[in-house]
């Protein structure tokens, strides 16, 4: 490939003043009637190249590259009829993938599950995968992904015939002997007092590998523990939720690298303190209704309802209907944020922010007794 000869340039912005607050994207809600509607028409297309009948959500102000239904998170709509099989994918953007009504198969590596409604699962990094829909419904899931930020960065790589690139993974017979002249006799070793290090190129392009693994949550497992949430009181201050642990990510608490994905329970008439944090959250609601406050803006939903709720930094908080449980999945990258050091997080707006991952978090008024139930 020939890439084109650039100039260089210098921008001076001497004196220029410190930006404050950036301009946040709106609230935006996808309402359960035009996710049905599109599923429908993606539906009734004629199969395309490679099975996948998709459309991206996305919000008014993106742009490309990199368009999502959030700065750094694409969502992506996806529906497969009865019997269909995608053809085999492969790329570096890792995913959350989320069953909104049917069911059906992800082969990951040759590692198969099976999903039904609300069931939730991973994609690693630049695994061969497919979908396949052995339902008699329609399967439609929503897949979401940090494309976005690949694709800023100019480095999102898809392989849409990866069987025919594939190499095998190398074993421990594989590899290459060690030349002893190539190493370094050092190590890393601390270079002064303040805890500055130096590390030889030889560490530098074979940092411990920690196994990135495909996991499933089924709905039914996941709703079973978290049903016993609705034993907190009305006192209690935190959110009653379960994040979706992939524990590869370590102390990032992800479901992904980037993301995390928590299943929330609101019983009715609960309304959450309000906070804020720089990562932006998006929401599926798929039971009950409620209401969310954003920047000071009142936002109505209901289930099946898809919602950008925090659009980074922005003051909200949710509450539930006077009737009946809230049930919702909320996709956060929260992970990306505390690896990069950007994550403030404000959990009460009396109190200062902290940058979590970076500073101790924040605890709840959650008794021993209650987190035991």
């Amino acid at each position: 490939m020939d890439i084109p000869v650039a100039d260089p340039r210098f921008v001076d912005v001497s004196g220029t003043p410190v930006p404050g607050e950036p301009e946040y994207w709106e609230p935006i809600i996808f309402r359960r009637a035009e996710i049905e509607a599109e599923s429908a028409r993606l539906a009734d297309l004629p199969a395309p190249d490679g099975g996948r009948r998709h459309a991206l959500l996305v919000h008014p102000r993106a742009v490309d590259p990199g368009l999502g239904l959030a700065p750094g998170i694409r969502v992506t709509l996806a529906v497969l009829r009865p019997g269909e099989r995608t053809r085999p994918l492969r790329q570096n953007a890792t995913q959350v993938g989320f069953c909104i009504g049917g069911g059906g198969r992800v082969v990951i590596d040759g590692q198969t599950i099976d999903f039904d409604r609300y069931d939730v699962w991973n994609l690693p990094s630049y695994r061969t995968y497919w979908y396949e829909n052995t339902t008699s419904e329609l399967q439609v899931r929503l897949d979401y992904s940090n494309a976005p930020v690949l694709e800023k960065l100019n480095v999102l790589l898809v392989d849409d015939d990866p069987r025919a690139t594939a190499q095998p993974a190398p074993s421990a017979e594989d590899a290459e002997p060690v030349d002893a002249r190539g190493s370094s006799p050092f190590g890393t070793f601390q270079l002064n007092d303040t805890g500055a290090s130096m590390m030889p190129y030889e560490t530098l392009i074979n940092p411990p590998a920690v196994a990135s693994r495909a996991h499933h949550w089924p709905w039914l497992d996941v709703k079973a523990h978290l049903d016993k949430l609705d034993a907190l009181g009305d006192d209690y201050v935190g959110r009653r939720l379960y994040l979706l642990h992939n524990p590869a990510t370590g102390r990032t608490n992800g479901t992904t690298p980037s993301f995390f994905a928590t299943m929330t329970i609101r019983p009715p008439a609960i309304v959450d303190r309000p906070h804020r944090h720089v990562s932006a959250a998006i929401n599926y609601f798929f039971h009950g209704s409620g209401w969310s406050r954003v920047a000071g803006q009142r936002y109505e939903w209901g289930a099946g309802d898809l919602m950008l709720t925090a659009p980074g930094w922005a003051i909200h908080n949710h509450a539930s209907g006077p009737d009946e449980r809230v049930y919702e999945l909320t996709v956060q990258d929260q992970p990306y944020h505390i690896a990069l050091e950007s994550l403030l997080w404000q959990e009460d707006l009396k109190k200062p922010a902290r940058v979590l991952g970076a500073e101790p978090g924040f605890a709840t008024n959650r008794t021993d007794e209650t987190a035991s139930s």
